[in-house]
């Protein structure tokens, strides 16, 4: 795993604060992935973790974003959209992905379930959770940063890669994640800020 800002959990720690959630109903039994956000959020750059568990079992962890970069941050309006996509923190996405392609180029998982967040669209290059939530299906999808998929490949700047999208910045985890995920029919997603 790449380095971030993020501090390290035990597993416990992270359980215990899903379970915490308010709109915590069950932890999946089968493969689930757990975003943790960096208080830091620094501007494009890739540092949050991902922890693929299942149930409640640690498999792995990764670095990643779950922010916008530049481009969404400051271009969403070539998108025609009213602001660039931020997922709700401290929230649980039962059921938000299944398998399938980003764009069609990329194995990725492709959401399946709407997906609640805000619409920052104020470009002063932070991503927020401002205004009124939003639900929807906005392809806030869970993939890689190449195409190509070239095993050991890696990227610190997050640039054009998420307008919303979870973002694993190296391609070697972000393959065994989905080695393990790919045959299952939906995968849960939960946020939460670090703490």
């Amino acid at each position: 795993m790449r380095k971030t800002n993020v501090k390290g959990y035990t597993d416990k720690q992270l359980i215990d604060k899903v379970k915490s959630l308010p709109n915590f109903t069950h932890l999946p039994q089968e493969y689930w992935i757990l975003g943790v956000q960096s208080q830091e959020d620094e501007y494009n750059v890739f540092d949050d973790k991902f922890y693929l568990f299942r149930g409640d079992e640690f498999i792995t962890v990764t670095s990643g974003t779950t922010n916008p970069g530049e481009f969404g941050l400051l271009n969403y309006h070539r998108y025609g959209q009213s602001g660039t996509f931020v997922i709700k923190s401290n929230y649980w996405q039962y059921d938000l992905w299944q398998f399938g392609y980003h764009r069609g180029r990329m194995p990725a998982l492709k959401q399946y379930k709407p997906v609640v967040g805000y619409r920052d669209k104020n470009r002063n290059r932070k991503s927020e959770e401002i205004g009124s939530e939003v639900v929807g299906y906005f392809g806030i999808n869970f993939h890689t940063i190449s195409y190509a998929l070239k095993a050991g490949f890696w990227r610190r700047l997050i640039g054009g890669w998420s307008s919303g999208c979870m973002v694993v910045n190296d391609v070697t985890d972000y393959l065994k994640i989905l080695d393990f995920v790919k045959n299952q029919q939906t995968i849960s997603f939960c946020l939460i800020k670090e703490f």
